[in-house]
């Protein structure tokens, strides 16, 4: 039973790694992209030529960018953490409130997933476009609640690991 459960927490540790790292990558190729427009997009400018909808597209490349970047971020812990008064906790107690911490997340960053998918099926149901350039937009609206569902993974992963102790990574 103990073998298996550290099987199953390594395999859903290994899927949440694996998730993580394939949405920063495309999370960097917006990154990229979107540099590479507004560059563009300036530098047409100058010539009396902006492209048209850059506004529209950096804005659909800068949620996704931050939307997958949430996965990796909790992944790493590269996120700002207060813990002036938690290290003066023993280790159980840390663990507690740790628990404690990431199941809250977990549930409130699902529960934002699942609206904002919800939101997209909406969109996508009433055929909206986007303002300038008249393009569908609920697939990047579903893309930033992927990203959402990936964190809430990763906080699932760590909520699990804090309940079982060191013993259960």
């Amino acid at each position: 039973m103990e073998r298996e459960r550290k099987v199953e927490m390594h395999l859903l540790d290994r899927i949440s790694e694996w998730l993580s790292r394939i949405m920063t990558v495309l999370g960097g190729t917006a990154v990229l992209a979107l540099m590479a427009l507004a560059t563009g997009n300036v530098c047409m400018r100058m010539f009396g030529a902006p492209y048209r909808g850059t506004y529209e597209v950096v804005s659909f490349l800068g949620a996704i960018t931050i939307a997958f970047a949430l996965g990796y971020t909790q992944k790493k812990k590269s996120h700002i953490v207060v813990d002036v008064l938690s290290d003066r906790y023993s280790e159980r107690a840390r663990r507690i409130v740790d628990a404690v911490s990431y199941l809250l997340c977990m549930v409130f960053f699902a529960f934002i997933s699942i609206e904002i998918f919800e939101w997209g099926m909406k969109i996508a149901e009433s055929g909206e476009v986007s303002e300038t350039l008249k393009v569908i937009y609920y697939p990047f609206i579903f893309s930033v609640a992927i990203g959402f569902f990936v964190l809430t993974l990763n906080l699932l992963v760590d909520f699990l690991q804090s309940l079982l102790g060191k013993e259960g990574r």
